[in-house]
């Protein structure tokens, strides 16, 4: 029997081939796949994902893992040869844990859903992006996601407690520990975790829980450069002991969105505009605090002017800046994705900007990040962009990346898109090692090839 064949007996309306395979399947959020896959598979649980690799890998057939398909770097497309395995019909929290503060869930569960769950239950999730009503739990842990609350709990991996993943063979690693304090050996998760579907499939997750905070606090506030952006940040983290969030946009990003949306909040856009939002826990006097924290900030000079949202709609209002819907109207918009160390971020944007504007006089070049987690975001556009224009700016960029010592992917993976730019990050003695771990959990190469590494 052909593979095909085999998954339909094995696995029968499981299997769309033809006319019954959607076109949301050709692409992720990149939009830059093409081509629909032979066939695509949606399993319910990690046996019928065992039983569809296991026979894959013995026809060593090469497969496409997939979610909710918001990605960015082209990990989830697939080509004209390849077998999707689609995690969409494998969705539900499995338990939460009130003691232990955790839930288990499965890994096609969307990331609002057990957002909300978690509420239900009085507890946050705090792994969080803007692609929440959409993105699922697998594909958050695949990549490594981030979002914006890093700051404050930390990247998606440091919120996995355990994980089942199916190997290439078909065998089903289930490790679902639920243990903070878990040191046996090699720490198997982390491979899974960040791996884009090229080492295993993630089916199910143990997720730390964090206490539900009451409300937020949130401030706008203008700053007048980097350097300012950076001593805020300091004094944020020793004197607001509930800060969840500090998102900073450049001019060039704050003031195109403005005026997009209809929105001022300053007399003049400032150089640096930095959201500040602390967590509230009911304890009393905490808004006192953080309006005397802001208060003191004007005073030494390092903000020029803050706005403190007193309600959700001016919170919201602030966020819709951040959130820079509007730069979706822009044509070939693409966005950037670094990390840097904090204290070279102002210096890389500097140059970045500079070197972009001189290569194409008439684009769009804006800034935006997390910094205090390192990641800073970069959208470009410039009218009727080729792909060689792209490939131009990827490669000023990843370079300049590579010069201050930064990594090319703070959130959004490698797939295809940054795959050839891996050594402006990595070291040859790192690729190669990741090569082994490939080799030995995958040696006929079927799972997602040709992303990460080449």
């Amino acid at each position: 029997m052909t593979v095909i064949e085999e998954l339909v007996h094995s696995l029968g309306e499981a299997v769309l081939t033809g006319d019954r395979i959607g076109d949301r399947y050709r692409s992720d959020a990149s939009l830059t796949g093409r081509s629909l896959p032979m066939a695509v598979v949606r399993p319910a649980s990690a046996p019928e994902i065992a039983i569809a690799l296991k026979i894959c890998n013995e026809h060593r057939q090469s497969v496409v893992p997939q979610g909710g398909m918001t990605g960015l770097a082209g990990g989830a497309n697939p080509k004209t040869e390849d077998i999707v395995i689609s995690l969409e019909r494998m969705s539900g929290i499995e338990e939460i844990d009130s003691a232990g503060a955790t839930m288990t869930v499965l890994a096609g569960t969307p990331l609002e859903v057990a957002q909300r769950a978690a509420e239900t239950a009085g507890f946050l999730l705090p792994i969080d992006l803007g692609a929440r009503g959409s993105c699922q739990v697998g594909g958050n842990l695949a990549t490594n996601a981030g979002g914006i609350r890093v700051i404050r709990h930390g990247v998606t991996r440091d919120n996995v407690l355990g994980l089942e993943a199916v190997l290439a063979d078909g065998t089903v690693l289930s490790s679902l520990n639920k243990m903070i304090k878990n040191n046996t050996g090699y720490d198997l998760r982390q491979l899974f975790i960040g791996s884009e579907g090229t080492l295993g499939i993630i089916t199910r997750a143990v997720l730390r829980l964090r206490p539900l905070p009451d409300g937020r606090l949130t401030a706008l506030c203008a700053l007048a450069s980097y350097a300012d952006v950076v001593a805020l940040l300091k004094r944020a983290q020793q004197q607001l002991p509930g800060l969840s969030a500090y998102e900073t946009m450049w001019e060039s990003y704050f003031g195109f969105n403005c005026g997009a949306e209809g929105l001022r909040f300053f007399e003049t856009p400032p150089a640096f505009a930095v959201i500040i939002e602390q967590c509230t826990h009911g304890l009393g006097g905490e808004r006192d605090a953080f309006e005397s924290f802001l208060g003191q900030m004007l005073e030494d000079g390092l903000i020029g002017d803050a706005l403190i949202a007193q309600s959700e709609k001016e919170a919201q209002a602030f966020w819709q800046v951040r959130e820079g819907h509007a730069l979706d109207r822009l044509p070939s918009l693409v966005n950037l994705d670094v990390s840097l160390p904090i204290g070279a971020i102002g210096r890389f944007a500097e140059a970045c900007g500079a070197a972009l504007h001189e290569a194409f006089p008439s684009a769009h070049v804006s800034f935006f990040g997390h910094v205090a987690d390192s990641n800073l975001h970069i959208a470009f556009s410039a009218p009727d962009a080729k792909a060689e224009t792209l490939h131009a700016v990827d490669e000023i960029v990843y370079t300049l990346v590579g010069r201050h010592h930064g990594s090319i992917s703070a959130e959004h993976g490698i797939g295809t898109l940054k795959r050839d730019f891996l050594d402006r990050s990595l070291s040859p003695a790192e690729i190669e090692v990741m090569r082994r771990i490939k080799t030995a959990l995958d040696p006929n190469g079927i799972l997602n090839p040709g992303k990460v590494l080449i």
